[in-house]
């Protein structure tokens, strides 16, 4: 096994055009750094100024493609995180026409989180949130005729947001080009599943991965393997949840998110903007039953171990 620091080269595309940076072998580690989803346009930005315009052509950075020796279509690319820390500063934000409600919220906001201490951050005087630092956006490169842009997901992996895939999880991705080409970035420094208002904790990350090539076994999308309990100490005082009932999944999430937000409002006095880029940090959104035609449920969950005393509630 060898080690190897990634190059400082990032990319914004999925395609088999880009040059590769580094070449490694099956058991290799690489150390990196990463920049955050708008490529640092916010790292000057204070709470309370005004929203500044962003230039969209900058947004995902990815580092990659990294060629892994050996790697054919058909393979398997395990990627185990050894070590994720987040880089003093991050930030949550909604746009319009963005997000699981954009038609209840249609003005710019963004939250800047101070992440200094390296274990938690606050959200005003009502949240203390534990930091949980994932890369959001990790696959192989897919096989395209076309370039494709690093939003949405797909069968192949990247930008998947899956709020579990922490130091300690094991990812399992398919290889669909010889090389594998695997690229990576968006980091987060936490996350709620669901992710409802287009962002999490965007932040820059530095860290270190392990990567491992397995051969005779295919899969069809990402699969991963966590190394215990999801969340040790942030379910201990249990959840506050509200539901969303219908016959179309995607209606029921937005309802129960709206209602999530309603709850948030009343119980800790937060404006509903402030609740929504905090819902998308820490509610986790739950598919609960399936089974009986012709309504849905899904449930918003909020754990209360990361709120602040509430001078309203039931």
């Amino acid at each position: 096994m060898a080690h190897h620091d990634v190059p400082d080269v990032y990319n914004r595309l999925w395609t088999a055009q880009h040059e590769p940076v580094l070449s490694i072998r099956s058991g290799d580690t690489i150390s990196f750094d990463v920049r955050d989803a708008a490529d640092g346009q916010l790292e000057s930005y204070r709470n309370g100024d005004e929203v500044p315009h962003r230039d969209g052509s900058r947004s995902y950075p990815m580092r990659g493609p990294i060629m892994v020796d050996g790697a054919e279509p058909g393979d398997v690319l395990e990627i185990e995180p050894l070590e994720f820390r987040p880089m003093g500063w991050g930030f949550t934000a909604s746009r319009p026409g963005a997000g699981l409600l954009p038609d209840d919220f249609t003005e710019s906001y963004i939250y800047k989180w101070d992440l200094s201490n390296g274990q938690t951050s606050a959200f005003l005087d009502v949240a203390t949130v534990p930091l949980r630092p994932f890369l959001g956006v990790m696959a192989c490169t897919p096989h395209t005729a076309e370039p494709l842009p690093v939003m949405p997901p797909g069968n192949f992996g990247g930008n998947m947001d899956i709020r579990d895939l922490v130091v300690g999880t094991k990812i399992y991705l398919p290889v669909s080009l010889a090389g594998a080409r695997f690229m990576f970035g968006d980091p987060h420094a936490a996350q709620g599943d669901g992710e409802v208002c287009v962002t999490a904790i965007e932040a820059p990350l530095s860290g270190c991965l392990k990567v491992t090539l397995h051969k005779g076994r295919s899969i069809r999308s990402p699969q991963f393997q966590t190394s215990g309990p999801l969340r040790t100490g942030i379910e201990d005082l249990g959840y506050y949840a509200t539901t969303g009932v219908g016959p179309d999944l995607h209606e029921a999430a937005r309802d129960s998110l709206r209602n999530m937000i309603d709850h948030m409002c009343f119980t800790y006095r937060i404006q509903p903007h402030e609740a929504y880029l905090l819902s998308s940090v820490v509610v986790d959104l739950k598919i609960s039953e399936v089974v009986d035609s012709p309504n849905w449920i899904v449930s918003a969950y909020l754990p209360l171990s990361v709120m602040r005393s509430s001078s309203h509630g039931w």
